[in-house]
């Protein structure tokens, strides 16, 4: 039989739309014993899960808990739940992750789906929502809060208005946004919000939260045929998170342990810290790469997603090498473009963990000396003063408070 070495992973700065980089703390967590699914200490220890997960999610919803999933899986979750055979929904996009949505419905056996677009970079229209649906009997309008494809972030509370009008309910895609933007799903009044553990929240990836508001659940239990998966049925996955403890399936332990300490640092800090936080080293990123000549590739600067920001990639410039020499010489990777975008952009993810102004700043850095090695000109510490001004700002306007 063959033998391999031992695990030995290099070193990185992950500044992608995800995985974030994990803190040392949630290192630790993944690293302690295991315990059995069904034992009395798990058994509390993921009430505390939940806890905080409402805490983050700012609900009081019954059913909120972590999906054994990716937050693909929490598409999938919503919208298999959510529909029955001759249905309609509606779903916004504007990028590859806003239409995953709407490609995870229309598999859906006998149900219809109505995309309602944006160009790449703009969030829809509620007008358009409006317009789609004039006719119609809706079930659910879906949005994606943060598109990460393009680094879109959406308002959402026109769209609640529209489907307030149209009798449906509202889904929310929070994969890429949840405690990087503000979110208030009990205020907001959004019937169904997931999200992906790997994001914002820095936990490893391979769950996704998700929350379930009365009317939703409501639904579920007037369902008159089959969740069309077994796996994702909510019903089911519920009587193990609720009450009951259910057996459904055997959860990932560790992950879990890694989630809940994730959770814990950020209930620490406070959301609003969190959301002040990544506003803020977005901003000092975006004065940098202006600073370098470069351009953003959302125009309206309200529509920039904190946790991800998109960057147009220089005329005749090679995409692939010059983030391939960010990887083999400083050890920090970044996105590239995908589907339409590729080759086209780069995204630069500062999510959880990663969104501090150090690794901002280190980046910005390693950031110039690879552009300057493929002939990108500009004045020499030009990004990272401009970065450094930024939070210049911030600092004297807090002592000012």
């Amino acid at each position: 039989m063959q033998t391999f070495g031992e695990l030995s992973p290099p070193a990185r700065l992950i500044l992608t739309p995800g995985p974030s980089s994990l803190d040392s703390r949630v290192l630790r967590a993944l690293g302690t014993p295991i315990v059995g699914h069904m034992d009395p200490w798990f058994i509390e220890m993921i009430g505390e899960v939940q806890a905080m997960l409402r805490q983050v999610f700012q609900t009081e919803n019954r059913v909120t808990l972590p999906l054994s999933a990716s937050g693909s899986g929490g598409i999938e979750t919503a919208v298999v739940n959510a529909l029955e055979p001759g249905e309609e929904a509606i779903v916004c996009v504007n990028g590859t992750f806003s239409e995953r949505m709407a490609i995870v419905a229309s598999r859906m056996y006998g149900v219809t789906i109505h995309r309602v677009e944006a160009p790449l970079g703009r969030t829809v229209d509620p007008d358009d929502v409006r317009r789609a649906a004039k006719g119609r009997k809706i079930k659910f309008v879906g949005v994606c809060q943060g598109e990460t494809s393009t680094g879109v972030v959406t308002k959402l509370d026109g769209f609640r208005k529209v489907a307030d009008e149209i009798g449906a309910l509202l889904i929310v895609d929070a994969v890429a946004s949840l405690a990087g933007v503000p979110l208030d799903v009990d205020r907001q009044r959004i019937d169904v919000c997931f999200s992906g553990s790997q994001k914002a929240i820095s936990a490893p990836p391979g769950m996704a939260p998700i929350t379930v508001g009365q009317n939703f659940e409501q639904m579920l239990r007037d369902r008159k045929t089959p969740v069309q998966s077994w796996y994702f049925d909510l019903k089911m996955v519920m009587d193990f998170w609720g009450k009951d403890r259910a057996y459904h399936h055997t959860p990932p332990i560790s992950l879990i342990f890694g989630m809940r300490e994730a959770l814990r640092i950020l209930c620490e800090e406070g959301l609003e810290n969190s959301w002040h936080r990544h506003r803020q080293n977005q901003l000092a990123l975006i004065a940098g790469i202006e600073a370098l000549g470069l351009e953003p590739f959302v125009p309206d600067p309200e529509d920039r997603l904190p946790t991800v920001t998109s960057v147009r990639i220089p005329e005749g410039k090679g995409d692939g090498r010059i983030r391939m020499q960010l990887l083999e010489e400083f050890g920090i990777e970044i996105a590239g473009g995908i589907g339409p975008l590729k080759g086209k952009i780069w995204r630069i993810g500062l999510m959880g963990h990663t969104s501090q102004a150090k690794y901002v700043l280190m980046f910005l850095a390693a950031f110039e000396k690879v552009l300057l090695d493929h002939e990108i000109h500009f004045t020499p510490g030009a990004g990272v003063g401009a970065a450094e001004r930024v939070y210049a700002e911030s600092a004297a306007v807090e002592h000012r408070k």
